[in-house]
């Protein structure tokens, strides 16, 4: 069977990936100490973002799928969004800006976006449909949060056969501790783990 080869990016938009927006607007009030917070953002910024752009970059190169997941309601009030983002009061509103992807690795031509409303994205989404119609065999997932959504993502598509690779250095989590137990339960069992390196390297001749 001939393999082919997408890349999946989870949730890197205004609504918890930066200072001053969404989640990060009021953290102070969020219970989440500023070493953790500081630890999140200043990993986002300086190693996830570099490195899901690079893979971005490679994959175009190639004529691969570069796919795009984020938090964004059907509906201005959210009122279609699962139990699980009303309880955590998640929304990002149609043409938002908490909805925007983050520039640097914001979506090109007509690269394909899947918006959720929850943490599995197989759950709560169309990509499955998605992924078989393009005859995707091999997934590479990065983005945030490592133990949340990206967890939920890569073992949603462990369970439905794909071949799929967990970047370590284009993943990020609220501490340090979350992301090293993350990547600890996921190696060997529900996917590979690499680095942006290795999966570079990996698929050079391809």
């Amino acid at each position: 069977m001939k393999r082919k080869h997408a890349l999946l990016s989870i949730d890197l938009q205004y609504l918890g990936a930066i200072e001053g927006y969404g989640i990060f607007e009021n953290h102070r009030k969020s219970g989440i100490s500023e070493d953790a917070i500081d630890y999140y953002l200043d990993r986002v910024w300086k190693t996830v973002i570099p490195n899901v752009k690079k893979m971005q970059q490679f994959y175009r190169s190639k004529g691969w799928e570069v796919i795009h997941a984020r938090i964004q309601s059907l509906t201005d009030d959210g009122r279609d969004r699962s139990p699980e983002h009303k309880r955590l009061g998640l929304h990002a509103a149609p043409g938002s800006k908490l909805a925007s992807f983050l520039p640097d690795v914001a979506p090109v031509g007509d690269e394909m976006i899947i918006n959720k409303t929850a943490s599995g994205i197989f759950a709560a989404s169309n990509i499955h449909f998605v992924l078989q119609n393009l005859g995707i065999t091999d997934l590479v997932v990065a983005g945030v949060y490592t133990n949340e959504c990206v967890s939920s993502a890569v073992r949603g598509a462990s369970d439905l056969g794909y071949d799929v690779t967990m970047v370590s250095d284009a993943t990020a989590a609220i501490s340090p501790e979350l992301h090293k137990a993350t990547i600890l339960t996921t190696k060997g069992r529900y996917a590979k783990v690499l680095t942006t390196k290795e999966v570079l390297a990996e698929h050079a001749d391809k």
